[in-house]
């Protein structure tokens, strides 16, 4: 039986999240292993209008804003948890890949994450889910939601 070191919990601020993190959280506890929590924020770039803007919209949120905001969400999540040992990770990127790159950095041995098991389009499109399970060189653990 593998003796995990690192426990990675990538989430996602959805429903997922809690049952995510719980799982997570038992597994380092119970291996005695290092917790971290991530959550990987999705570029997306302005819209292209053809033109540059006169001035920039303020109605868009400053990117450092949206970062201490996902940091802030970690914090309230990894209290209400009680898992004050957990590491706290933000960061901006492409979930698909930056999971697992952030992993590797991290030093985890394992990648806990949610599934939706959905069908039809989205699975023939592919998921997070999908994409840190098949590129991951560590093991990982999807916890079905719904």
């Amino acid at each position: 039986m593998t003796r995990y070191r690192h426990v990675l919990a990538a989430v996602d601020f959805s429903e997922a999240t809690d049952p995510v993190a719980g799982q997570a959280l038992d597994l380092a506890r119970r291996y005695e292993a290092e917790l971290t929590f991530l959550h990987v924020l999705e570029y997306v770039p302005p819209l292209d209008l053809g033109y540059e803007p006169v001035v920039a919209p303020d109605w868009l949120p400053d990117e450092q804003e949206l970062l201490a905001a996902a940091r802030a969400r970690l914090e309230e999540l990894a209290g209400r948890l009680g898992a004050r040992e957990a590491h706290l990770r933000a960061e901006w990127g492409h979930p698909r890949s930056d999971v697992v790159r952030l992993a590797e950095e991290a030093g985890a041995d394992l990648i806990v994450l949610g599934s939706h098991g959905r069908r039809g389009l989205t699975r023939l499109l592919g998921s997070t889910a999908d994409a840190v399970l098949h590129s991951a060189r560590c093991d990982v653990l999807a916890v079905r939601i719904g």
